[in-house]
């Protein structure tokens, strides 16, 4: 019997004798997912017999075993995203896989649609009102066509969608082992930069300004007036940074997710993602799912152009006053997401 299968087994046993004995308690259960979910897969990428719904090929056959030339092409470049994404891994196992265990909690960003067999990582500030939208069509069993129809404050309520936590342990290692796994990343401090202009900027962001950005004023601004302290409302982006350096932030509390590096959002060093999309080609991967899901046919990833959207450009002006102190120390903090995602350092980066 395969160690992973005795490994399920045995933290079944634990957890119903945990619960006969704890009846009327609340009990967190730990569990494992360790890459080796997906032992294959490495070596043989194209040649998996992935187990499908009847009558019809699964994502991950189509993803694995492509039947048109198209797919096979694209398949390539996907296979090398995953191949980066473990090389990483093992280069830098100590950091990226200091927990070997997850837990319920840590699976909240894991939206599961049961028709099509998919899961997907969402990741703040990359899209994912959008593709919140997409799963809300896909899983909603008729009840949403058009995604764009779907208000955004209703994308994201919880209640809309289906997340991996809410599933037994044998019912999370089946979605885990047989689903089509897919997140979309962004070069890390473009998506910082989007997530303080946003969250800071914006004046109708007030709960984000009374819940982070009186306290990042009150420990990073010297002489902060009365006014500044209880609005929270102007954080300048050299303060933000300083306070996401500062080793107090996150012994005191884990990033907001809007600035969480997606490794401790998504952790594929613990879960073997079969498809990484990336915001600098969001329409093409984005539709590329939705073939190998069956439905690329009448359902699209949703387009328009948006004016205020963070660019590059923007980021290397937001850059500039930041010291390379601060720099090289903001560099170290999403360092994996860089190496893991395959980005450069930013040109326009001072590193000491």
């Amino acid at each position: 019997m395969k160690p992973a299968l005795l490994e399920v087994m045995r933290m079944n046993r634990i957890c119903r004798m945990v619960l006969a004995t704890c009846l009327g308690s609340f009990i967190l259960v730990i569990f494992y997912f360790q890459s080796m979910l997906h032992p294959v897969m490495r070596r043989n990428p194209f040649g998996v017999d992935i187990c499908c719904r009847k009558g019809s090929r699964s994502p991950l056959q189509e993803l694995y075993n492509p039947t048109q030339l198209e797919l096979s092409n694209t398949a390539v470049l996907h296979q090398m995203r995953r191949d980066q994404v473990t090389d990483t891994c093992r280069a830098n196992s100590a950091v990226s896989r200091k927990r070997r265990v997850l837990t319920p909690n840590d699976l909240k960003h894991l939206v599961v649609d049961e028709d099509h067999e998919l899961i997907y990582c969402y990741v703040p500030k990359v899209a994912c009102t959008n593709w919140k939208r997409l799963m809300m069509v896909l899983s909603g069993r008729g009840k949403y066509s058009d995604p764009m129809e779907i208000p955004a404050n209703e994308a994201h309520v919880a209640a809309n969608l289906k997340t991996l936590n809410q599933y037994s342990i044998p019912e999370i290692n089946h979605r885990l082992k047989s689903y089509m796994k897919f997140l979309f990343v962004r070069e890390p401090f473009e998506r910082l930069v989007s997530a303080y202009r946003n969250k800071f900027t914006q004046k109708y962001n007030t709960s984000f300004h009374k819940r982070y950005g009186t306290k990042i004023i009150r420990r990073q601004r010297k002489n902060a007036t009365q006014e500044a302290l209880r609005r929270g409302d102007d954080v300048r982006f050299e303060e933000f940074v300083a306070y996401l350096i500062d080793p107090h932030t996150q012994r005191e509390e884990p990033f907001n997710e809007h600035w969480q590096t997606v490794h401790s959002l998504c952790h594929p060093c613990h879960i073997r993602y079969d498809l990484v999309g990336k915001y600098e080609t969001l329409e093409e991967d984005s539709n590329y799912v939705l073939r190998l899901a069956g439905v690329g046919s009448y359902l699209k990833f949703p387009t328009y152009a948006k004016s205020t959207r963070t660019t590059d450009e923007m980021t290397t002006e937001f850059f500039q006053n930041i010291s390379s102190e601060h720099q090289t120390q903001l560099y170290e903090v999403y360092k994996l997401d860089f190496l893991m995602f395959n980005y450069s350092v930013p040109s326009y980066l001072k590193l000491e």
